[in-house]
This record gives structure tokens, sequence and C-alpha cells, in this order.
């Protein structure tokens, strides 16, 4: 056929209408390294690999039969070494020779060009996903007002986003104990899913299969809960260790590195918003607490005073408020200190809060004066209130530099719905204070109670 056909810039091969090659030029052999020997007489067909070769025969086949020409077929040559090449067919049909020529073009940059936008079109649906799930928890997120609802909102998220069976999210108590506190742990009761992974400062995937002797009893409970795989992302912020994401899957979970950035993004995420929601708590603690005690400040009192009285006259049901102050503070400040002094504040601050049950509330209104609000309590139960606060506030208080024997005088008030007025707060207040100075005229370390 001479030179332009031996050296075309493309695979030129021709075939019996049968499909067996009759000739093939110096390029097609080449590229496929066979002699064209081997080649003569062979079905085209059994050049391509299994999945080309079908598509070949079943549809390359009989469109050239009906309409004597195909443009642009893409298959998979197998070449003599076993190698694979991706080519594109063109092919037409001599009617007047029976023969069918076939124009092969080298597709190997293509298929690659191909592979690289199909990675990056992957890659561009990883970050769309990572970006809209990091968005969706970030408004999840955003309305929690506790750990509680953190770690629900986190582990909601997180199943959905990784397509675990379940999902755990597990923090820190200040017990040193690691606690499931959203999400399920379907290995609850059998063995803990973060052993020696509780510290881990990166995303760890564990198989059952794989990893039976680096953790033994982990694979085993997995294999019983037919589970396959988990994942164990740690919650750190500032470098504290505040717990871990634990997701389980059914199925073997093999994460590639967008996977397991996407982990490590909601992690910190969560971690920061952790951070973010004990911040406020303790903000908001603070600005109604007093912050040398722990109990309640005035504002809280206040508060919870009018709160208290409107649910009380509601239910009809008794309220008692006990005002203390400590007898003779002034000495204690003058001959021990102030700081002494604070100790005293604090340690009678702490007696008066256990003497009372959980409901009630305790404050400081300023100096060594303390408030009780004692809910559903009526008379008789106030004064037993006030007796046991007496006996508690005079055991001896141990200071640095000695025994001190402290004491209360108390005034108590009781508002009986039906029988009394609706008071204000600052009347109940205004009363109990009244009352606190008639105990500390009768001789102090006393209680008195008044209803006006």
């Amino acid at each position: 056929m001479g030179d332009w056909f031996d050296h075309a810039p493309c695979g030129l091969v021709a075939t019996s209408i049968d499909g067996a090659i009759v000739e093939a030029n110096a390029t097609f052999l080449s590229w496929t390294g066979y002699d064209f020997d081997e080649l003569r007489g062979r079905p085209f067909a059994s050049l391509l690999d299994p999945g080309s070769r079908l598509f070949f025969d079943t549809r390359h086949t009989q469109v050239l039969h009906l309409r004597g020409s195909v443009d642009e077929v893409a298959l998979v040559l197998q070449k003599a070494d076993g190698g694979r090449m991706p080519v594109l067919l063109n092919s037409v049909r001599d009617t007047s020779t029976q023969i069918d020529r076939i124009a092969v073009f080298n597709a190997t940059e293509r298929a690659r060009h191909e592979r690289d936008l199909l990675e990056a079109k992957r890659a561009a649906e990883s970050s769309e996903e990572r970006v809209r799930v990091l968005q969706d928890v970030s408004t999840t997120f955003g309305v929690t007002a506790s750990d509680e609802e953190v770690a629900q909102s986190f582990a909601a998220v997180a199943g959905d986003a990784f397509a675990a069976r379940e999902t755990a999210v597990l923090l820190w108590q200040e017990d040193g104990e690691l606690t499931l506190m959203g999400g399920t742990n379907p290995l609850a009761g059998k063995v803990s899913p973060v052993p020696s992974l509780r510290n881990t400062a990166e995303v760890t995937v564990v198989h059952a299969e794989d990893d039976q002797q680096d953790f033994p009893e982990l694979a085993a409970a997995m294999r019983d809960s037919r589970l396959t795989s988990l994942s164990v992302t740690p919650l750190i912020a500032d470098g504290q260790h505040l717990g871990v994401l634990v997701c389980f899957f059914a199925r073997r979970a093999d994460f590639d590195e967008h996977y397991l950035d996407l982990q490590q993004a909601l992690g910190r995420q969560a971690s920061q918003t952790l951070v973010r929601v004990r911040l406020q708590r303790r903000l908001a603690f603070l600005a109604l607490h007093d912050q040398l005690t722990g109990v309640g400040n005035r504002q809280l009192l206040q508060s919870t005073i009018d709160a208290v009285i409107a649910t009380s006259a509601a239910a009809a049901q008794p309220l008692s408020v006990l005002f203390l102050d400590i007898d003779d503070f002034k000495g204690i400040n003058d001959g021990f200190g102030h700081a002494v002094g604070d100790l005293v504040l604090v340690e009678l601050a702490t007696r008066l809060r256990d003497s009372l049950r959980v409901a009630d509330v305790v404050g400081r209104m300023g100096g060594d004066e303390f408030v009780a609000i004692c809910p559903n309590t009526d008379i008789a139960a106030a004064e037993h209130v006030a007796e046991r606060v007496l006996e508690t506030c005079r055991a001896p208080i141990a200071v640095p530099d000695g025994i001190i024997s402290a004491s209360v005088s108390v005034g108590v008030t009781v508002y009986r719905p039906g029988t009394d007025p609706l008071p204000s707060a600052p009347q109940l207040l205004s009363r109990a204070d009244a009352a606190m100075y008639d105990s500390k005229r009768s001789g102090k370390n006393r209680f008195t109670v008044t209803t006006r």
C-alpha cells in the first residue's frame, strides 16, 4: 500500500465483512505490539477487552451494516504485552470489495484527560457536599444551648453525612468518665468503642477483620454486633480533649481523603460549638451568681421571687422567704481579717444551700446577708427549715488561725394564698428583713416568723 498507509498517524486496519483482519498498517502494529502474521485472519473483536468486544459485536457491527459507517466509537484495545490502550474507531464499509476499513486513533491522552476531569468533578462535588454539610451543621449548632443538644445534633448530622448505621457522641465529664451524650452506642455493655483511641488527635478507622491483633476485644464486639468498621473523630479545642464522635458501619468503610477531612472539619466545628455553649453557660451563671460564694446574687433573687409569687398564687401553694444575717460578722473581719471573713461567708453559704431542698433558691443580697426562697412551704415547714439552718450554721468553722463559732439570725415571712393579699417581691423581702432584725434584738442566733 505504500508509505502513506504504513506510516499514517493513525492505525489502519481492514477486515472482511465477518470481521477477520486482512490488512494492518505499521502504526497499528507498533501500537499493539503484534506482528502482522499474528493478526492475519484473526477477528478484530478479539483484540478488544471484554466490555469493548461486547459493544463492538452488538452495536458497532450492526450500525456499520445498517448505515455503512460508524464514527468515534470509544473502545479499549488489548496489546500483545497485556496492556490496555484506549482508542477511537472510525469504520466504513466498502460494498464493492466487501471490506470494512477501520481507522484507529490513540485516545490514551483523551482518556487521561477525561479521568482528570472526572476526578476534578468528583473533588468539586465532594467540596460542595462538604460546604453544604458544614453549613447545615452550623445552622443546627447555632441554636443549641447545652452539651446534650450539641451532641445530639452532631450525632444526627454525622449519621446523614457519612451514611453510618449509628453514631455516638461521647463527652468527657468532670469525674473523668467518657459518657454518651448523643446518638446510640451499639457496643454499650460490651466494650468501649474507643479503648486506646480516646485521646487520639486524628480520625482513626478500625476494621473488625483487619484490627483483630491491635484491638481484639473491640473487633470481636464489632463482629458480634454485625459491624464491619467504625471511625473515631476527636473533639478537641485549644488542645483540650472534649470527647469523640464514633461512626458505626455495617459495611466496610474505606474512607478517602475528602471523607476524613470532612470528619475532621465537623469535629472542629462541634468542638468550637461546645466551647461556645459552655462559655455562654458560664457567663450566664456568673451574671446571676455571687462570684465569692457561688450562690445566687441579688438579680437572681429578685427575678426568682417574682416568678415564684405568681406560681404560688396560681397553684394556691404557700411560699416562705428566709432572710439571714451573720451575727457579729464585723468582729470576725476585725479579729481574723477579711480573707478569713470571706472563708466564713463561703462556708455558711454552702451550709445554707445544703440545708435546703433542690427546688429552693439561695442567694446573697450583699455583705453578710443571705436569702432563701422556699416554694410550697407553709409556716410549720418554714420553722423546721429555720431550725435546721440555725443548727447547721452553729457548727464551728475551721480557719487557718483557729476555730470560729459563727451564728445567724433569721427572719421568715410566709405568703398564704387565699388568706393573705398578693404581695410584691420587695414586700416579701422587707417583711423577712424586719423579722430578721426582730431576731437580732431578741438575742441573735434565732428565727422569727411573720405573715405581715
